[in-house]
């Protein structure tokens, strides 16, 4: 490394000597007190104590780094105490950096540094050193291990490691606020002299802020500094080393240093007087204009919350804040009326949400301002009186009559004339009518509060001059009752009358009902007509409140004499006219059996002891008719099964055929029948296959001229005919390869015993008649058939 001259300092060589010790008792000085190589007998002699000699005593070289002389450096000296200094010694080094970077002289023992060495790269250096016979080349000393040490020189300036920093601290902070440490190293050796001794010192930053020379803290040398004022600091610190004296070498850094915001400045309006003009047709609940405070603080120590402080303004005015624009909104909070009042006053106040206590002494952290707001005038729709009419009307009463009317009238200063009509999508305008200049409604056609008692309307008023501007109200008419509807017994059911009623018993309590309402149908009468004969059965008697009882007159009522009785009543109710109607009651005779007050018939009774409802009832009975239905049905199905055709036992045979592809089903069975076998003579007769084409049998089968032979019955071998079909089946290339086992209850021909079938005998004659089963009927026919056909078969 380079090294400046104002830094060099003066090379401190420490050389190493070798001591040679005297030989002999001559240079041993006699003396009273026994030396420390000496023991003082019990005789009183002497011993002498003789050390062996050491070959050679050194220390640590050192070598200064960064050598720039153009001669090597003198590092020190080897020597021997075998050295006489004629020679005959020869020094040698290894171990580190031998012969490249230190060399020796071989005869005097000299080290040199033949290169400038860097401390900060290699520290020291360890090496072995021996001394020989030049001549012999044998050891004279044992090898020995020393060190070279590199010693420092100040040659690495200060560093920085983690700059540039970026540090903040809180506006109007105090004086001496910690902002931040900064820490610069220093490669050179700390242990030797001052070359890493650190000072710092603040080049850039003056006089906002300080730095400690010995710990590199930062920190703030005014107090108060204000972010608004200023917000961005630069500040330049720098690290010397030699303590900071002259010669040292220096390093810097720079730190950004920004004022974070507190919250030290209340809001202010731009100015204290608004104007705001609002139309009168403003909507409720929509903002009608902004006001907005300024605060030059930042987040939320800008926020403001704005009111209004007067009672004139925050009863027809609302204002909130809009958290991103920080603007207070103005609303309407209640409808404008250019004719009532023409000028609103506010008094508006804009305070901070977020308030800092350590700073209440800067002042109030809010301000307020006067908006003056100005009500337009605007062409506005018809006023009614009222915002919901309620009428009444008398039912029935005719087209025409008048309801009642609604008024309406023009806000505005010219106050127009009013146009009045009804909403034509509701259904109410087919009973009423509007006058359009007077508001006065009118039936359409009469009205029956039992239909409809309520009807609703909207009635809509509009200026003459301007009708696209119109306003509208909702009118309920009542439909008042009058009596105008009979009253009726109430139940329509049969009333059941015991045969074991007596004179006297009450059979039913019955009351009435009436379409019209309270006041007129609540109240009733009741009687028995009276321009009909007296009832010999039953009578009716009048409970004077609102119910009549329906009595018995004799006793022993028979269900089987006359099991139905008519009753008409006579009922009247208290309405202004009074109105009556006749209702006729059946009355049914059924046996009854009482269960406390309840009376029921005896086939109700019969089910109710079981414990069955009808549901119940219904459901077994239609189980019953299904089990019976499938009965009825599986018998019907067994009776109509056809009866197997009794065949013989010589008829009986088993055939087995296999196919590989679909074949014709009972046909081919057929082409096996045993019939060819127990009749040749038939079987002469070649049968064509069902499934194949005559006209492919035609072409390709064999020839029909070469036909076996005709042979008699008794004549042919059912052996030879079994070949001779097995020949013919293998000839004929027209049908498909198929497989057959056949297997037949053919037990050879010529059988001793014969035949013990009377039908198939073709040597013996029956001698039993058969004629009679003809008279047995139609059972037997088959069986007559069967025999009537052997006999002839045998007589032919």
């Amino acid at each position: 490394m380079r090294i400046s001259t104002t830094s060099c300092l003066c090379p401190v060589l420490v050389c190493l000597c070798f001591i040679q010790r005297c030989y002999g008792a001559s240079h041993h000085l006699p003396a009273k007190v026994p030396s420390k190589n000496q023991t003082k007998l019990a005789n009183g002699e002497t011993e002498v104590h003789h050390r062996p000699k050491r070959g050679w005593i050194w220390n640590q070289f050192f070598v200064l780094e960064e050598h720039m002389g153009p001669d090597a450096q003198y590092v020190g000296k080897l020597h021997s105490n075998s050295d006489k200094g004629d020679g005959s010694v020869r020094y040698i080094l290894s171990g580190e950096g031998a012969g490249t970077i230190f060399i020796i002289d071989e005869v005097t023992g000299d080290i040199h540094a033949a290169k400038s060495l860097d401390r900060e790269r290699k520290t020291h250096y360890v090496l072995h050193a021996q001394a020989l016979d030049r001549n012999t080349e044998e050891a004279l000393e044992p090898k020995s291990e020393f060190i070279i040490k590199v010693q420092d020189i100040n040659d690495n300036a200060p560093k920085f490691p983690d700059g540039p920093f970026v540090a903040t601290v809180p506006e109007m902070s105090e004086l001496g606020t910690s902002v931040l440490q900064v820490t610069a190293t220093d490669a050179d050796d700390p242990t030797y002299g001052n070359s890493a001794r650190i000072v710092y010192s603040i080049l850039q930053g003056q006089p906002y802020f300080s730095v400690d020379p010995k710990t590199g803290i930062i920190r703030t040398a005014l107090a108060n500094m204000d972010r608004e004022a200023r917000e961005h600091y630069t500040v330049v610190i720098q690290a010397k080393d030699m303590a900071g004296q002259v010669g040292g070498l220096s390093g810097s850094t720079t730190i950004n240093i920004t004022l974070s915001d507190i919250n030290d400045n209340p809001p202010k309006f731009p100015q204290k007087n608004y104007q705001l003009y609002v139309p009168e047709s403003a909507q409720v609940g929509k903002p009608v204009g902004k006001i907005k405070a300024n605060d030059e603080d930042l987040g939320v120590n800008a926020d403001i919350k704005y009111s209004i402080i007067n009672s004139e303004g925050a009863n027809m005015f609302s204002i909130s804040t809009d958290r991103d624009t920080r603007e207070g909104i103005i609303s309407l909070k209640k409808p404008l009326n250019y004719e009532r009042k023409k000028t609103y006053t506010l008094h508006i106040e804009g305070v901070n949400t977020h308030v800092d206590p350590r700073y209440s002494y800067l002042g109030s952290f809010k301000d307020t301002a006067t908006l003056k707001i100005t009500v337009g005038d605007v062409d506005e729709a018809p006023v009614f009186s009222v915002d919901h009419y309620i009428l009444d009307i008398y039912e029935n009463a005719p087209s025409g009559t008048e309801v009642g009317a609604v008024l309406a009238r023009d806000p505005d200063s010219r106050n127009s004339p009013v146009r009045y009509f009804l909403d034509s999508k509701e259904d109410g305008v087919r009973y009423f009518r509007i006058d359009e200049s007077s508001g006065l409604i009118r039936t359409t056609q009469p009205l029956d509060r039992e239909d409809m008692s309520w009807h609703n309307i909207t009635v809509m008023a509009s200026e003459v001059d301007n009708p696209g501007l119109f306003s509208q109200v909702p009118v309920t008419v009542q439909v008042l009752d009058m009596n105008d509807n009979p009253p009726e017994i109430a139940t329509d059911e049969e009333v059941i009358v015991c045969e074991s009623s007596r004179p006297g018993q009450v059979i039913q309590t019955v009351t009435a009902v009436d379409k019209d309402d309270f006041a007129n149908g609540q109240r009733f009468s009741f009687a028995l007509p009276s321009q009909l004969p007296v009832n010999p059965n039953f009578t009716l008697k009048d409970n004077e409140d609102s119910t009549a009882s329906i009595i018995a007159r004799r006793r022993r009522f028979n269900h089987l004499t006359q099991e139905l009785y008519e009753l008409p009543i006579v009922v009247w109710d208290g309405g202004e006219p009074s109105l009556s109607g006749t209702s006729t009651l059946t009355l049914r005779v059924c046996p009854c059996q009482r269960h406390g007050r309840i009376r029921m018939c005896q086939g109700e009774a019969f089910l109710s002891s079981a414990g069955l409802s009808t549901g119940a009832l219904i459901a077994i009975l239609l189980c019953i008719v299904i089990l019976l239905a499938i009965v009825v049905l599986f018998i019907t199905l067994r009776r109509s099964k056809k009866e197997p055709l009794i065949i013989s036992e010589e008829d009986i045979r088993e055939n087995v055929v296999t196919y590989d592809d679909e074949g014709g089903g009972e046909e081919d069975t057929e082409a096996f029948d045993i019939i060819a076998l127990r009749n040749p003579a038939a079987a002469e007769e070649l049968k064509f296959r069902r499934d194949v084409r005559p006209e492919a049998r035609h072409h390709c089968g064999p020839s029909r001229s070469h036909k076996s032979p005709t042979v008699e019955l008794d004549e042919v071998d059912v052996h030879e005919f079994i070949k001779q079909r097995l020949v013919e089946a293998d000839m004929d290339n027209s049908v498909p390869p198929y497989d057959s086992l056949q297997t037949y209850a053919y037990e050879g021909q010529g059988s001793p015993t014969g035949t013990i079938s009377p039908v198939d005998s073709p040597g013996t004659q029956s001698e039993q008649d058969y004629n009679y089963l003809d008279d047995w009927g139609p059972e037997f026919q088959k069986l007559a058939e069967l025999y009537g056909e052997a006999e002839s078969d045998v007589k032919t």
